[in-house]
């Protein structure tokens, strides 16, 4: 279990978290939504240990920073790394020594070439198959989708059932709600005002109805055609 206690983050004068309490239990998948700029990505980087911040979180299970597994919206790749050495690079962080990257490369990527060289979709799945190689407890996915083919997403989604069949933990921000409302045990709602709304599976279809009514009221009442 993640606990988070009053969670803040500063950028400057600028807040961007403010005094966050919530709970990510093992065995659950999480959505984490709200428009751009609210401090999604900001939250998963202070999770993952990327970022400073005031307040406390708290794994139960020793050391977080050792058990996650964290994709970021747009992976960064060494220049003259090819995928299998960066898959490689990876787990050993975990002290695996060896990993079979044909068993992993479950997306079909040419392991061989150079990182820089693949497309936006192919980076991102070979991020992903490098965290999913280290074994970890705790996936934090920040919009695992986008860019990506549809057979891939498929796959995706599949894989993340399967941990969380496993006992992980699992945490997704999308832009797709309804991605989301499809695998998500709790959905999370950040707002600009900062605050955050815990919507439970059986208010998906209604929290959904009501994003959606409300983002497109917002964007079309001055437009005109």
């Amino acid at each position: 279990m993640i606990d988070i206690n009053n969670v803040s983050k500063y950028y400057g004068k600028h807040q961007v978290l403010d005094a966050i309490n919530l709970r990510f239990k093992k065995g659950k998948i999480y959505g984490v939504v709200g428009e751009n700029g609210v401090g999604k990505s900001t939250l998963f980087k202070c999770i993952s240990g990327l970022e400073t911040y005031t307040g406390e979180i708290v794994y139960d299970n020793g050391s977080l920073k050792d058990k996650i597994g964290l994709l970021l919206t747009e992976p960064y790749f060494f220049s003259k790394i090819t995928g299998k050495e960066y898959i490689n690079l990876l787990t050993k962080a975990r002290g695996i020594n060896y990993i079979d990257c044909k068993v992993q490369n479950i997306f079909d990527l040419p392991l061989n070439e150079y990182a820089f060289t693949y497309s936006t979709g192919m980076k991102k799945k070979l991020a992903l198959t490098a965290i999913l190689a280290q074994n970890n407890d705790v996936f934090i996915l920040d919009e695992p989708f986008n860019g990506v083919d549809v057979q891939s997403n498929v796959l995706i989604i599949e894989i993340l059932k399967q941990l969380q069949y496993a006992g992980k933990t699992i945490i997704i921000s999308s832009h797709i709600i309804s991605t989301l409302t499809q695998m998500c045990n709790t959905i999370f709602v950040m707002e600009s005002d900062k605050t955050i709304l815990e919507i439970d599976k059986s208010d998906f279809e209604r929290i959904e109805n009501d994003m959606k009514a409300k983002f497109i009221k917002s964007k079309l009442e001055h437009f005109k055609v």
